[in-house]
């Protein structure tokens, strides 16, 4: 089955043509950062009116790359939530009217299972079940994942996701947004031992987060330590160790609790190359498997969302003309 998949649940309007839910034929992403980096976050508004503006030509392009037309589609997935409503509905709406006017089955995906489904786009994607760290800007939660659309949460933030933790340090240092890339590079000159911020929720049972504190301890810290920039590395290389020590222990931890020999990483966190090593050895020390996505395949995109979709669609499932977008997760 050719899916086209449509994302525009955030900043990113994305497009792309997907077979059988495993192989990417074609893949777009158009980002918004030039847009909201002035106003040093995503405003709900702009990136709404950026979709409307680049939806038409997104899709286009995916099809272009794919060497296809409409014709060529069975299918189509649009992501329904979670999001930013606007945003959602400029990509729902147009799916819905495309799947309408062309006489072709679709269905709405939740964007969490799309983030899963990244790693079925992979040439070696895990076997089910596995536990599943999803880190992202607007979420961070585990997930005891037993099979395609089926995840059974085990854990979440508490407050604030890791990737919304990493844009607000960044911007308490003064270094821009989005914060996570600029973060990973500066703390590769620093010393992670150097200072030392909590861990939040690791002396508690469970797997849920809590990152607003280790965002709190860094502006104390740079408020009581007014620092130089030959000591920003620092900060930022001992925040990232914090977030990496408290994501990697808690997923190893759910693994152990389910007696899972596999554990994965998706969402645009996944792309931190500290986080990714932290996994790969932490899983080899305790002698289990771990699975991450091409940082391609991390952030927003809407290859991982026809992916998901594939599986709705082969199920049976249809999206029906009534049928509305949501913002907040449904697991």
């Amino acid at each position: 089955m050719i899916v086209l998949g449509i994302e525009t649940s955030c900043d990113e309007t994305a497009a792309a043509v997907v077979q059988d839910g495993t192989q990417v034929v074609s893949s777009v992403v158009a980002s918004q950062v030039a847009v909201h980096k002035p106003f040093g976050g995503v405003v709900p508004e702009l990136a709404s009116r950026r979709h409307i503006e680049a939806v038409v030509p997104v899709v286009s392009q995916a099809l272009d790359q794919a060497g296809m037309d409409l014709g060529h589609i069975q299918a189509v997935a649009v992501t329904q939530g979670p999001g930013l409503v606007g945003a959602l509905l400029v990509g729902f709406n147009f799916a819905r009217a495309l799947a309408f006017a062309r006489g072709l089955p679709w269905v709405g995906v939740n964007h969490l299972e799309g983030h899963v489904q990244a790693l079925y786009l992979e040439p070696d994607p895990p076997p089910y079940p596995f536990v599943c760290l999803l880190a992202s800007g607007g979420h961070t939660s585990i997930y005891h994942v037993n099979g395609p659309t089926r995840l059974e949460p085990m854990g979440q933030t508490l407050d604030d996701a890791a990737g919304e933790a990493f844009d607000k340090v960044a911007k308490a240092l003064g270094l821009g947004y989005p914060g996570g890339g600029i973060i990973e590079k500066l703390a590769r000159n620093g010393d992670p031992a150097r200072i030392r911020f909590p861990r939040p929720c690791l002396d508690r049972e469970g797997f849920d987060f809590s990152f607003s504190g280790i965002k709190t301890a860094v502006s104390r810290y740079l408020h009581n330590h007014p620092i130089g920039d030959d000591q920003m590395a620092d900060v930022a290389a001992a925040f990232q160790e914090a977030v990496v020590d408290v994501l990697g222990t808690k997923l190893i931890a759910a693994a152990k609790a389910r007696r899972c020999s596999r554990v994965a990483l998706v969402g645009g966190v996944a792309a931190n190359g500290r986080l990714r090593d932290q996994i790969r050895a932490r899983a080899a020390e305790n002698q289990v498997q771990a699975f991450l996505p091409s940082p391609a395949f991390c952030g927003d995109n809407a290859a991982m969302i026809a992916a998901a979709g594939f599986h709705h669609l082969a199920a049976g499932r249809r999206g029906r003309m009534e049928d509305d977008v949501f913002s907040r997760s449904r697991f």
